[in-house]
């Protein structure tokens, strides 16, 4: 069984089919799924989602590239989301230089990235840490928060081996989805070779990031069969080891077992 870590299957993407699909991911291979806010909106949405299905989960959070909506007001709400009983992570919160490179929205995106951390902090929840072209930053702010105090995932990891290394010596796990199926994804093969396995997520993004063979098209939980045997080979296991540790990963980061927050 899989634990899918991070999707958006609120998105428009999913308007056809979303039930359905859902339905069958969770009946097949897929045990659990963390579906994941990155605006106000999109968080009232994966609430909505959490609700209706035992096994889907939500992050509360607002991306870096969405924290020009943000106020004190909004913050109380989050904060108010994340005491919902389904509510198991903060996120996905952090920095994004890719888009945003003008000092100004480089300090609204640290600002706020610091202020749901805190709130992360008072609610006792994990984190789900977007980083994009802002590597640097990111450890410098996370270690200025101590942020190794609570549970982290380094979400859609981009960065160097040693990097991630330095971010598992503080704790944090590296989530890892369809672009290790990449020809050119030379940096995160190397960085799943060196990372062990009992820090490492499955992770889809979708409907995004979708593996090899079905590249650039619609991602969903189904996909990660993929993942899991890109890192098995890699790693030298069984797939099947593969999907057991990632998924006692997830329950630990996620405090999610059988009956945490559902009723079976």
């Amino acid at each position: 069984m899989i634990f899918e870590t991070h999707a958006h299957y609120d998105d428009e993407r999913f308007d056809n089919d979303r039930d359905l699909l859902i339905q069958n991911l969770l009946s097949g291979r897929i045990c659990d799924i963390v579906n994941v806010g990155a605006s106000i909106e999109s968080t009232k949405t994966t609430l909505a989602l959490a609700e209706k299905y035992d096994h889907v989960y939500a992050a509360v959070g607002v991306h870096p590239s969405e924290t020009e909506e943000l106020n004190e007001e909004w913050i109380a709400w989050l904060k108010e989301q994340a005491n919902h009983p389904k509510t198991v992570a903060v996120g996905e919160i952090g920095l994004d230089y890719y888009w945003e490179k003008e000092e100004e929205q480089k300090k609204r995106q640290t600002y706020w990235f610091k202020r749901q951390l805190q709130l992360a902090k008072e609610v006792s929840l994990p984190v789900i840490i977007h980083s994009r072209e802002a590597a640097e930053d990111t450890m410098q702010i996370l270690k200025q928060f101590h942020a190794q105090d609570i549970p982290c995932v380094i979400h859609c990891y981009s960065y160097s081996p040693e990097m991630a290394k330095e971010f598992v010596k503080m704790g944090f796990y590296i989530g890892v989805g369809g672009v290790v199926t990449f020809k050119n994804a030379k940096k995160l093969r190397e960085t799943v070779l060196q990372v062990p396995l009992n820090k490492i997520l499955l992770e889809t993004d979708a409907p995004y990031m979708a593996p090899e063979p079905y590249r650039g098209k619609r991602n969903d939980s189904g996909k990660l069969v993929y993942v899991a045997e890109k890192i098995a080979e890699l790693k030298g296991v069984d797939v099947e080891e593969v999907e057991d540790v990632t998924r006692r990963n997830a329950e630990g980061v996620f405090g999610i077992g059988r009956d945490v927050g559902v009723e079976d």
